[in-house]
């Protein structure tokens, strides 16, 4: 339809002649209230972002040598970040000459990845580039619903099951003004 033509049957009713696709051949038009067609377009796009997931990025390094105590410790963090719904790069710097041993690093990659498969899955296998052995986790998003409902349960758990006293021990009542002899009169009479 020529564009005057468009024009005039637009005037006609009162509405406007919109451009939606200026890109093909012909250009494609409606016609139709602009405030609308705006307002419309702009719910749409809102709607759109409001739904988007925006994933970061997390990374944690280890050292090929990485004493077992700060193994557990990264290990933690590594468990919160995934269950924060990020995705995680994990890596272990080989330093000086322990590249010509990557054994030993794949061997500590492979104790952190089998500490997260309770709640991540591997994204990319590990990978040696350079002097990093580097591999992606990203959250399993069934695997971490589940985890955190067992966490949950455990809780309640805990604070149905009170702190169990013993009958043998009589309750010691403390009035403060006892002297430290006195107290420990009071323990030796209880022995």
């Amino acid at each position: 339809m020529p564009t005057h033509e468009a024009l005039r049957i637009a005037q006609s009713r009162s509405l406007d002649l919109v451009e939606i696709t200026a890109a093909a051949k012909p250009p494609v038009c409606k016609i139709v209230d602009f405030g609308k067609y705006n307002y419309e377009k702009q719910k749409k796009e809102k709607h759109q972002k409001k739904n988007q997931v925006v994933m970061t990025v997390k990374e944690i390094r280890f050292n090929a040598n990485t004493d077992t105590h700060d193994i557990e410790f990264k290990t933690k963090h590594l468990r919160q970040f995934i269950l924060d719904s990020h995705k995680v790069k994990t890596s272990v710097l080989y330093k000086g000459r322990m590249i010509t041993h990557p054994e030993i690093g794949e061997k500590l990659m492979n104790e952190v990845l089998e500490k997260l498969t309770d709640i991540a899955k591997v994204e990319s296998p590990p990978k040696l580039e350079g002097k990093m052995l580097t591999t992606y986790l990203v959250p399993d998003k069934h695997k971490v619903q589940s985890y955190k409902a067992r966490i949950a349960k455990e809780q309640k758990m805990k604070e149905k099951v009170p702190a169990a006293k013993t009958e043998n021990e009589p309750a010691a009542i403390k009035t403060g003004n006892e002297t430290p002899a006195e107290e420990e009169k009071k323990d030796t009479d209880k022995q």
